[in-house]
């Protein structure tokens, strides 16, 4: 065994599993905690349940064959777009997957980037994280009334046909990767994509009972503390690692993450406080902030300055607390339930993100040397390259309709013999009569659940749990 092969560098491999937990860490438990604090205290375990299984389906269904679907080599279904849309199915399992050097095709073979300098399981758990965590946010809109099983039904098929198109198109050296479409780290591959599958999915479902939508007050704060600051720190992997390289753009997509999100929190709290109809500063809405700046800089972290940075964090933040305090007051935004705001704080924030790359992205931010020696750059419309600008909306357009689309029709396709909301008897009880567990259980609801389990505990009738409930009001995060 030869521990450190050539083309092996200890550093690099260290950072980029490091970087792969850290990511993991803002789906389980950070997204599981985070949305378990927020909805209401009846459906604690089936959203982290929900959060536990999306992350597993997608592990074994990424190293079956949804890592080269987004990585690999092209299957050429067609002129244009199709000819570079999707990668060959395959299995990411053998010895030479597994310890052989990390290895894009089109990527590496374009001359993009420098050969990597760790194995190729390294980058496919890095690249699955990013996978993971993608239903994992949307599950945000759905919250509260999706049927459990056509929820992992419905994962395992997204991920397959949605997510593995959206990688290979911007991250797979794909088509709008050729055209020079930029998204660093998954703006419009893993937000975009979750704001507008979210809502097309809460639109098709139908909403939660009318009781719940109209009370939705978070039942944890403290527990939404938790998972917010494992998305805030767990981002240092998100954005620092998709460079691929422990080196200087890796620090500075760091610092500007940290800058953005610092920011927009600080933005989010200044609109409550002077333009909100309460006039108060809220906690919620610091994380609405919060989580806004994390996703506006994610498509822009490595390619523009501390200034750019803090640009982002200002526009995103203003413009999302306009669409959630307004736009979301519309009459078709208000007929669907997206229980906790996924379309404004991942949607629209991803795509502002995306189109002030456009704008700011700095070419002394992001060098790429060519294999004849030649050097490209990124810029964008203020630093002397407006094609960028059109480039991105064109990106933008294609996951938008590509992820509407397709997530319609997987929905209706397991509408066929399966429902996808649960019938409302289930939904007025929630958690203890889908799974016989309850997140908070007192004594009462201890004994019905064993009854329910076929326990030796007397059967006394199931009390309803107390109407708290989920955090999709004005001012809760997802």
């Amino acid at each position: 065994m030869i521990p450190y092969p050539s083309w092996l560098n200890s550093g690099d491999n260290t950072w980029q599993l490091v970087a792969a937990t850290l990511v993991g860490l803002m789906s389980i438990p950070g997204i599981a905690i985070l949305y378990g604090g927020l909805v209401q205290r009846k459906w604690i375990v089936n959203t982290m349940l929900m959060a536990f299984t999306a992350f597993s389906i997608v592990l074994v269904a990424w190293v079956l064959y949804e890592f080269q679907m987004s990585f690999g080599t092209p299957l050429h279904l067609g002129p244009g777009i199709l000819h570079s849309a999707v990668g060959r199915p395959g299995t990411t399992l053998g010895a030479k997957s597994e310890i052989g050097q990390a290895n894009i095709p089109l990527v590496s073979g374009k001359g993009l980037m420098p050969a990597f300098r760790f194995p190729q399981s390294s980058l496919a758990y890095f690249q699955f994280a990013f996978a993971a965590i993608t239903p994992l946010l949307f599950l945000g809109s759905v919250i509260g009334r999706m049927n459990f099983r056509a929820w992992m039904l419905f994962v395992l098929l997204w991920s397959g046909i949605v997510y593995s198109v959206n990688a290979f198109l911007l991250w797979g050296g794909g088509w709008w990767a050729q055209m020079g479409a930029l998204d660093y780290s998954g703006g419009y591959v893993i937000h975009l994509a979750a704001g507008t599958s979210g809502f097309v999915a809460a639109a098709v479902i139908g909403p939660r009972l009318a009781r719940d939508r109209a009370k939705a007050v978070p039942n944890n704060l403290p527990m939404v503390a938790c998972g917010a600051g494992f998305l805030w720190l767990g981002w240092n992997g998100f954005n620092g690692g998709d460079m691929y390289f422990g080196g200087q753009n890796a620090s500075a997509a760091v610092l500007n993450t940290n800058l953005t999100t610092a920011v927009a929190l600080l933005t989010w709290v200044l609109l409550d406080t002077f333009l909100s109809k309460q006039r108060k500063p809220t906690f919620l809405g610091a994380v609405n902030g919060m989580i806004v700046g994390l996703v506006a800089i994610t498509p822009a972290a490595g390619f523009v300055t501390g200034v750019g940075a803090i640009l982002i964090g200002v526009i995103a933040s203003i413009v999302v607390w306009l669409s959630w305090n307004y736009f979301s007051k519309v009459g078709f935004m208000r007929k669907v339930d997206d229980a906790l705001g996924v379309f404004h704080t991942h949607g629209v924030a991803g795509l502002l993100g995306g189109l002030l790359v456009g704008l700011f992205a700095d070419p002394a931010m992001a060098i790429y040397y060519n294999k004849d020696g030649s050097v490209d750059s990124v810029a964008g419309l203020f630093h002397g390259h407006p094609k960028q600008l059109a480039l991105q909306a064109g990106a933008a357009g294609t996951i938008i309709v590509w992820d509407a689309l397709m997530t319609f029709l997987i929905l209706k396709f397991l509408g066929l013999f399966m429902k996808l909301r649960m019938p409302d008897d289930v939904l007025e009880v929630g958690d203890v009569a889908i799974h016989d567990e309850e997140g908070y259980p007192n004594e009462e609801g201890l004994v019905a659940v064993g009854a329910a389990a076929g326990s030796a505990a007397p059967a006394d009738p199931v009390a309803e749990p107390s109407p708290s409930l989920p955090g999709g009001d004005s001012r809760s995060p997802d």
